[in-house]
């Protein structure tokens, strides 16, 4: 919106200054919409160079005043080059301009080279101030980022809807970057033919949404449709604008997680969070579970905890649909989840984590599958 207010301007500013060369006719001439048909031209030209060429589409107050004060800084500078020019021409020429002429002629020059120097400099700096840094002696010009370093959104969070509820408790200081990328992927599953497909984008966009609607933390709708990254996977852009926004990818994608670890950039996985802040549990403990279906060994019994961790009680098969109160005798702790094994009776605690087999593999439920999701 800024750069089209802007390209607006600089048209009409053109026009301006070829029409004030018609202010003197007897110094140019009858020729009185020529100077301001080719100062339009020269806009139009200028515009055209610009908006096909790819640039970033980002404008700021800060990107527009350090483009004014460049535009003026070279504009002024040309100045001193214009006489020299105005003079070198004249050398050539069989019509000698008077004093008035001359000096009407330069100020006009002046003007015109202020105004396309100030435009370009201006939209330049819009364009591309987040793929490169100003560097002048003591002064970087990059981009920032208010507050923590932000987390950039990858659409397994968004689909797995627990990000809604972290953001709720306030936790969250940084600022949550949300890439159009993301955004475009999620509508696409939304529009998915197929029906669980479709649930998990519309499940993503609703949390989106609910984010977006909340006070905190704030959220970055990131527009990369500029970037000449087009060509990459979502993963690798991903990676990609974490590491230009010095972020952090908050993922719960396993592949992701390391890929992006082996490209150097932090990852904060959301299923290792939620592991990581369930309570520890120690052999000879004893816990309370409601078993809901049998084990695949003899006499097993199988329940949930309320966070989701999955129990397996030796001795349970009996129980089902039943509140019992076990002893753990062994924990396992793995990338999908936390599993706990243990036996009905307060002599569980010396039977040993080798009495309690671990359920095969395929056929046991995921850890996660009944958590607080």
């Amino acid at each position: 919106m800024v750069l089209h207010i802007l390209r607006a301007l600089f048209v009409l500013l053109m026009a301006a200054v070829g029409w004030s060369f018609i202010k003197d006719p007897a110094t140019f001439g009858t020729y009185s919409w020529m100077a301001m048909a080719i100062g339009m031209a020269v806009a139009v030209f200028l515009l055209s160079i610009d908006i096909l060429s790819t640039r970033r589409k980002l404008a700021v107050f800060s990107g527009v005043f350090f483009g004014l004060v460049v535009g003026i800084c070279i504009a002024y500078a040309l100045s001193f080059v214009t006489p020299l020019v105005v003079d070198y021409y004249q050398s050539f020429s069989d019509e000698k301009l008077g004093d008035k002429q001359y000096f009407a002629l330069i100020r006009y020059i002046n003007l015109f080279i202020g105004v396309t120097t100030t435009y370009l400099a201006i939209s330049f700096i819009l364009q591309t101030k987040d793929d490169f840094r100003f560097v002048i002696p003591y002064v970087e010009f990059s981009k920032q980022t208010k507050g923590a370093r932000p987390f950039v959104l990858d659409s397994s969070v968004l689909i797995d809807g627990r990000i809604e509820d972290i953001a709720k408790t306030g936790i969250l200081e940084s600022q949550l970057v949300v890439p159009r990328f993301i955004q475009s992927e999620l509508q696409r599953l939304a529009d998915s033919s197929d029906k669980l497909v479709r649930a998990r984008g519309r499940r993503g966009l609703d949390v989106l949404t609910a984010l977006k609607t909340a006070a905190h933390p704030e959220i970055i709708d990131y527009d990369s449709s500029g970037r000449d990254d087009q060509a990459l996977d979502v993963d690798q852009k991903l990676i990609a604008l974490s590491k230009e926004l010095n972020g952090r990818v908050l993922t719960n994608d396993y592949n992701l997680n390391k890929v992006a670890q082996l490209r150097g950039v932090d990852v904060v996985n959301l299923n290792e969070l939620a592991n990581a802040m369930k309570p520890e549990v120690m052999p000879g403990e004893k816990m309370t579970v409601r078993l809901i279906k049998a084990g695949e060994s003899t006499g097993q019994g199988v329940g949930f905890l309320d966070d989701g961790t999955m129990v397996v009680v030796e001795g349970g098969r009996q129980h089902l649909n039943e509140d019992v109160e076990f002893t753990v005798t062994n924990m396992r702790q793995t990338v999908q989840g936390r599993m706990i094994f243990g036996r009905l009776g307060s002599n569980g605690a010396s039977s040993g984590g080798g009495a309690a087999p671990a359920p095969i593999p395929g056929k046991t439920p995921h850890p996660e599958a009944h958590g607080s999701k």
